[in-house]
Order: structure tokens, then C-alpha cells, then sequence
């Protein structure tokens, strides 16, 4: 694997020291390959814009495009909020922010077209947007994909301007530089036999998809390499173990066929028989045995499981 993936997320643009370290401590993301795995948990199609006199109570996220007054600091200590009028031709809404005010007011331009989005919620006769995302018309234009990813943050982060809109920012810096180095990990045979995204693509279209045929490719890609490589782990691990630790062989035995003879007062099912034939057989084999005994309430499992006991027990091994 490329070094590169390991270099501290610190020294990306626009992080240092302080701001790594709440990362590390709020979200694990140590190096750039942290943050390449730090995938967007949903997308918001950003195609839709609302007007200020289009809200109505119980929308959920809403998209506008508004310019902002100058800022108000409302409030004293705790109860301190900055609240900024944005508007439009159709009306004037509310933006609120009561954490990181320094920040926000430092990087707000009044009269300038944003694009804000949050949820709306109606204060009296006004709506008003608690700590809102807000990016530049012409960045939003610039940058031009629909679907937009959505970051787990919290609030800490959010105090730091590491929402979810500053996290994808962090992305967009380290993606282009990470293209190159990464390498493909599934072989030509998997990728042709089940169409799977090449590894960088995949990795490019689930942080900036192209369209929703792209990202449910993507996200298909890097759930089945995630399954792949599981399920290889847990068969080298069986391998390992059949050579480390191999089992006891146990042959047939008469307390078997004696006690199914003299004691059971009742004929086994087809399934009991089958299920204790298979069980022998591995016993026979000299390899650890491994089974889960499937079925019903009262379908005989028990039966099953002490009749198998009994080969271990008749040369003088435990069961449990």
C-alpha cells in the first residue's frame, strides 16, 4: 500500500494540529486514508431550489438561494446568538448560528449570493435555519454535481467549521491526490465476471457521484470487496487451523448402534438420520469438526447431539 495513505491528515490544507486532533479524538480520521473511509452516510439531490415564500412547517432539508445583512449578535454568554436576515425576492428568512460565531462572522460577505441549506423552522411569522450550510453561488455553480454527500460530523466539529459541507471540503482536497496511488485489489477475473467498478472510480464516484447509476455501482464495489476480503480471512483462518490443530479421528463404535438398538424407543426422522451420518463422517475424517445443528422446537436437535457424543465418549473424550 502507498505511503501516502498513511500521512497524518494534519498536514492537509486548511486541518494543523488542533483541528487533527479533534478529528482523531471525534471521528478516529487519522491520515488520509481515514478520511478516504470516511464515506458519506446519505446524498442530497441539490437540483431543487426553494424560494423563502415556497417553506411551509415540517419540511425536512430545503435548498435557497439568498443574500445575507449584516450580522447580529443577539444575547449575553450562553444565551449569545448570531443572526443574520438572508433574503430573496419573495421574502426574508432567518439564519441563526449559537456555536464557533468568530468563525462564521469572519467568512460571512454581505449582499452576496449563497446557497443555504438547512431545515426551515417557523418562528411566529418568520422561518428561521439553525446553523445552516452556506456556500458561495459561484463555488456551488463551479463545483456542479447534483448529488451532494452528507458527512457524519458532530457538534464539536461543527464548532470548528468541520460540518458535514467542510468535511467534503477536506475530500475534495485529498481525492485528486489519492487517484493515482491507489491500486486495484480484486483480480481482472472478479471485476469482469461480476461488472465491478475499477477500486479508483468507485472510490471517486461515492464521494462525487456523477448520477445515481454511478453511485449505486460504486457503493456495490466497495461491498462486495469488503465481503470478498472477509470471507477470505475467515477461510484462510479455517485453513490454518485445520493444519495447526488437527482433529481426532473416531471410528465406528458399538455404543452407537446399541444404544440407537436397545434404548430409543422410537424411530429417527430421515433428517436426524442424515444430519448424525454427516456428523460421523466428519469425525472419521481427522479434521476439526465445525457444525451448526438447525431446526425447530422439539424437531430431535438433542437427540442428535448426544447420539454424536457418544463416539467421543466411548474412547474415553468429553463432549460439551
Amino acid at each position: 500500500m502507498s505511503r501516502f495513505f498513511e500521512q497524518h491528515i494534519e498536514y492537509l490544507k486548511g486541518v494543523g494540529p488542533q483541528r487533527a486532533a479533534l478529528l482523531e479524538k471525534e471521528l478516529q480520521i487519522r491520515t488520509f486514508g481515514d478520511l478516504l473511509q470516511h464515506y458519506p452516510f446519505r446524498y442530497e439531490d441539490r437540483t431543487q431550489f426553494y424560494k423563502v415564500a415556497d417553506l411551509q412547517e415540517g419540511m425536512e432539508t430545503v435548498q435557497l438561494i439568498l443574500r445575507l445583512r449584516p450580522a447580529q449578535t443577539v444575547g449575553e454568554a450562553r444565551k449569545k446568538r448570531l443572526v443574520v436576515q438572508a433574503y430573496d425576492e419573495t421574502g426574508i428568512l432567518e439564519l441563526t448560528w449559537f456555536k464557533g460565531l468568530q468563525w462564521v462572522l469572519k467568512h460571512l460577505q454581505v449582499e452576496v449570493p449563497y446557497v443555504v441549506v438547512g431545515k426551515p423552522a417557523r418562528y411566529g411569522r418568520q422561518f428561521s435555519i439553525a446553523h445552516p450550510e452556506l456556500e458561495l453561488l459561484s463555488e456551488a455553480r463551479q463545483r456542479g454535481n447534483a448529488f451532494t454527500p452528507v458527512y457524519a460530523t458532530t457538534e464539536k466539529l461543527r464548532a470548528r467549521n468541520l460540518d458535514p459541507r467542510g468535511i467534503g471540503k477536506l475530500l475534495q482536497q485529498v481525492l485528486p491526490l489519492a487517484i493515482p496511488h491507489l491500486r486495484e485489489t480484486l483480480p481482472d477475473a472478479l471485476l469482469q465476471e461480476h461488472r465491478l467498478m475499477p477500486k479508483a472510480e468507485a472510490m471517486r464516484q461515492i464521494h462525487l457521484p456523477e448520477d445515481q447509476d454511478s453511485l449505486q455501482r460504486a457503493r456495490f464495489r466497495l461491498k462486495f470487496e469488503e465481503f470478498f476480503f472477509v470471507q477470505m480471512r475467515l477461510l484462510l483462518l479455517k485453513l490454518t487451523n485445520r493444519e495447526r490443530s488437527p482433529g481426532l479421528r473416531l471410528g465406528s463404535t458399538h455404543l452407537v448402534s446399541t444404544f440407537y438398538a436397545e434404548k430409543i424407543p422410537f424411530d429417527l426422522t430421515g433428517a436426524q438420520k442424515r444430519v448424525i451420518r454427516e456428523a460421523f463422517e466428519d469425525m472419521r475424517s481427522g479434521q476439526q469438526m465445525n457444525r451448526l445443528i438447525q431446526g425447530d422446537v422439539g424437531s430431535g436437535k438433542t437427540m442428535v447431539a448426544f447420539i454424536c457424543a457418544l463416539s467421543p465418549s466411548a474412547r474415553g473424550r468429553r463432549s460439551a
